[in-house]
C-alpha cells in the first residue's frame, strides 16, 4: 500500500488536515468498539494537536476526550517534568490546555517512580529498571497491540519513534516495546515502539514540516532501496494506511509522490 501525502502552504492548515484526521479515526473506532486507541510522538507534534484539537473550536467541539486512551510510541526515559518528556510535551501543550470541565483521556505513561540516573544519560542509570519500564510499557498495550492510529515525526537522519538508522531493533521481532540506551539523538535512554506493534495499527500518520526535512523525504520517498526506518514504515505490507501531513517547503524537490489534500 502507497503511502499518501497531503500537503499544504500554512502550518495552520498542515494542524487542521491532521486534526480532521485524528476525528475521522476516533469516529471510526468508535463505530465498533468503545474506546479510541492513539499513539503519539513527541518533538512539535503537540503544537500541531494543540492548534487543531484545542484551539480550532469546530474541531476541538468534536473531540470525545473521555473515550480516548492514550499511548506514546517512544518515550524518553526522565522525569515527567523534564523538557525531553515526550509526556510531559503533551501534557504542557494539550492536557493543561483544555477547558477546565472537559473530560481528560486516560493517558498511558512509563512508571515515573523506576526512573534513576539524570536527565536520561547512561551515568548514575540503572539499566534492569530502565529494562522494567519496558516491560510495564508494553503491559500497558491492548491486548492485541493493535492501535487505531499512531501520530510519528520523521527525524531529519530519517528515524522514526526511537528507531534509528542501522539501529539492531529495526530488525526486533519479539518485543513490542523495546528499551535502548545507545540513542544517537539525546538523551540515550529511551523506550520504544517495535515494527511488530506499528504493522498493526490501523493506520499511521507522520507529519514533517520546514525546508529541513526536505533533504530526507528525498530519500524516502526517492529512494526505492533505502532503509531509513520512516522509509520502512511507509514499506509496511500488513495493510496499515499510512499517510504524511506536509508542508510545502518539506517536500520541495521531492519527486515520485502524489500530492493531495485530505
Amino acid at each position: 500500500m502507497c503511502a499518501k501525502v497531503y500537503a499544504y502552504s500554512e502550518s495552520l492548515d498542515v494542524a487542521k488536515a491532521v486534526g480532521a484526521l485524528v476525528i475521522k479515526s476516533q469516529n471510526k473506532a468508535l463505530e465498533s468498539g468503545s474506546t479510541f486507541k492513539i499513539a503519539l510522538s513527541g518533538g512539535s507534534l503537540g503544537k500541531v494537536l494543540q492548534k487543531a484539537l484545542v484551539a480550532d473550536k469546530d474541531l476541538a467541539s468534536q473531540v470525545k476526550w473521555d473515550k480516548w486512551e492514550v499511548y506514546f510510541s517512544d518515550e524518553r526515559i526522565v522525569p515527567f517534568a523534564s523538557e525531553d518528556s515526550n509526556y510531559g510535551l503533551f501534557k504542557n501543550l494539550v492536557l493543561d490546555t483544555l477547558p477546565e470541565n472537559s473530560p481528560k483521556p486516560k493517558v498511558y505513561t512509563i512508571d515515573e517512580d523506576l526512573v534513576t540516573g539524570k536527565g536520561g544519560q547512561l551515568e548514575g542509570a540503572d539499566a534492569s529498571k530502565d529494562q522494567e519500564i519496558a516491560a510495564r510499557y508494553q503491559k500497558s498495550l491492548p491486548s492485541d497491540a493493535k492501535l487505531d492510529l499512531i501520530l510519528l515525526g520523521c527525524g531529519p537522519d530519517g528515524h522514526t519513534c526511537s528507531l534509528f538508522p542501522g539501529h539492531k531493533l529495526l530488525q526486533e521481532r519479539t518485543e513490542l516495546i523495546s528499551y535502548i540506551s545507545d540513542s544517537p539523538k539525546q538523551p540515550p535512554r529511551r523506550i520504544t515502539f517495535t515494527f511488530p506493534v506499528l504493522e498493526k495499527a490501523d493506520s499511521i500518520a507522520f507529519v514533517a514540516e520546514g525546508a529541513g526535512k526536505a533533504p530526507i523525504l528525498k530519500e524516502i520517498f526517492g529512494d526505492k532501496n533505502s532503509q531509513l526506518p520512516s522509509k520502512l514504515v511507509n514499506d509496511i505490507t500488513t495493510g496499515v494506511a499510512v499517510s504524511w501531513f506536509v508542508d510545502h517547503s518539506a517536500i520541495e524537490g521531492v519527486e515520485g509522490i502524489s500530492v493531495s489534500k485530505y
